[in-house]
């Protein structure tokens, strides 16, 4: 019998928009090398999560319903060791991450935090926003509405009234960047972080600036090393192990982050990530079992 006990919860269809079967595909790579480690790895859904079902006092999950990531966080606090962190996932909210990357000077772009059912001509001229994006400020991304962009500050105003018109509450208004789209994903802890150009058609690369050239991404040079240490402080600030996101380098190399998430789906290096995450998970519980003392 495996000494090593863990729950693995998958993520609710609803929260992998467009990517169920990859988000399924990192967490079974993990579980799978989890039990290769002599672990036994239990799976469970959300649903049976909320139900109660879960027991075991590991917990690795892809969570997202807002009732699962309570109970993630009740179970840390009562001892449990949970990775991705309740309360790390929670910080991904659009409203929570902004206000963390603000607060501990990441780079992120110019904003700002609104409700819903507010006028906000006046502040996007004041802020000189023209085109901006809108995006839900209260919950993890559920449907491409969620995120929207805008190409004037009148077409900003009647998205937001939708947002308001579909029960959201609260909105972040991004100022929209022009340059390089970038992905990344990164695994707290350890050396491991890979990037690439979303745009780009041909084979990814990873790492450096040897990315062919096309039409849609321009390669402009940047830091890597930079874009390594911003994006490992997101994750030391946010709270969250398994990460990923995505920045924009403008012309003059500038990185930002537009989008931080827990445990996305690594779909193109996910055979390598896989056994990084199970290691990076059993030293976790290493940690756990067996605290230092001063």
């Amino acid at each position: 019998m495996a000494e090593i006990k863990i729950a693995g919860v998958t993520r609710a269809g609803a929260f992998s928009p467009n990517h169920i079967s990859n988000d399924a595909a990192i967490f079974n790579l993990v579980a799978d090398q989890l039990r290769k480690r002599g672990c036994e790895v239990n799976t469970y859904s959300e649903e049976q999560l909320i139900a109660g079902d879960v027991k075991e006092p590991i917990v690795m999950n892809m969570c997202r319903e807002q009732r699962s990531v309570k109970i993630l966080q009740m179970m840390e606090d009562n001892g449990a060791l949970v990775i991705n962190s309740g309360y790390g996932i929670e910080n991904c909210t659009r409203e929570r991450m902004t206000r963390i990357l603000v607060g501990h000077g990441i780079p992120y772009p110019e904003s700002l935090i609104v409700n819903t059912d507010e006028g906000i001509r006046d502040q996007l001229a004041k802020a000189r926003f023209t085109q901006c994006w809108i995006k839900r400020g209260d919950f993890h991304t559920m449907h491409k509405e969620d995120v929207t962009f805008a190409r004037h500050p009148q077409e900003a105003q009647e998205l937001l009234q939708e947002y308001f018109m579909r029960g959201i509450k609260r909105a972040v208004i991004n100022r929209h960047l022009t340059g390089d789209l970038i992905k990344f994903y990164g695994i707290r802890g350890t050396d491991f972080f890979f990037w690439f150009y979303p745009l780009y058609d041909g084979p990814q690369r990873h790492g450096g600036n040897d990315v062919v050239r096309n039409d849609a991404t321009e390669t402009i040079p940047f830091d890597e090393e930079y874009l390594k240490h911003i994006c490992r402080k997101a994750a030391d600030e946010i709270d969250v192990t398994v990460y990923g996101g995505d920045c924009i380098v403008s012309a003059n190399g500038e990185i930002r982050i537009i989008d931080f998430n827990d445990w996305p789906s690594f779909a193109p290096c996910r055979d390598e990530a896989a056994p990084i995450i199970a290691r990076r998970i059993m030293s976790m519980i290493k940690e756990h079992n067996n605290p230092s003392h001063d």
